[in-house]
């Protein structure tokens, strides 16, 4: 199977479900993607940025500008995907942060500790056993879920 580097369309004057079904056919999240089109309004660029496209280009392909397009279209999918992969990292960091949380008002309700003294307790024990403090505190969430009288 093939797989370019990047994607080159020319859509002469494409409906929205065909940017759609492109953007699907295409992986933009996979390889940057550049669309000409001869036509163009509001709706269809802002369903081709939506579908994912790095380049959207209205007036068609035009020789003398593809170098220029496809420099863009590629520093702009490497920029997207960098936003993406931050965004992932954020929401892993904010769920972890929650579960870390969580056990720590779990270890402060049982035993009776401080924020402080429950935290710390969360990182020796992640620290004495080499896992992460996330890891830790979801296994006390689950040993506490586990030991609840049903």
């Amino acid at each position: 199977p093939r797989n370019p580097d990047l994607v080159l369309i020319d859509a002469g004057n494409p409906s929205r479900d065909v940017l759609e079904e492109l953007a699907l056919a295409t992986g933009p999240t996979e390889r940057p993607v550049a669309m000409f089109v001869d036509q163009s309004d509001g709706s269809l660029t802002k369903a081709a940025i939506e579908a994912g496209m790095s380049a959207y280009v209205v007036d068609g392909l035009s020789p003398h500008r593809v170098r220029s397009v496809l420099e863009v279209a590629m520093s702009r999918f490497q920029l997207m995907n960098g936003l993406r992969s931050d965004l992932e990292k954020a929401k892993a960091d904010l769920a972890s942060r929650k579960t870390v949380e969580r056990a720590k008002a779990l270890l402060m309700k049982e035993r009776g500790l401080d924020e402080d003294a429950a935290y710390k307790r969360l990182r020796r024990l992640a620290m004495d056993r080499g896992t992460l403090l996330a890891d830790v505190a979801e296994r006390i969430i689950d040993a506490q879920a586990l030991l609840r009288p049903t």
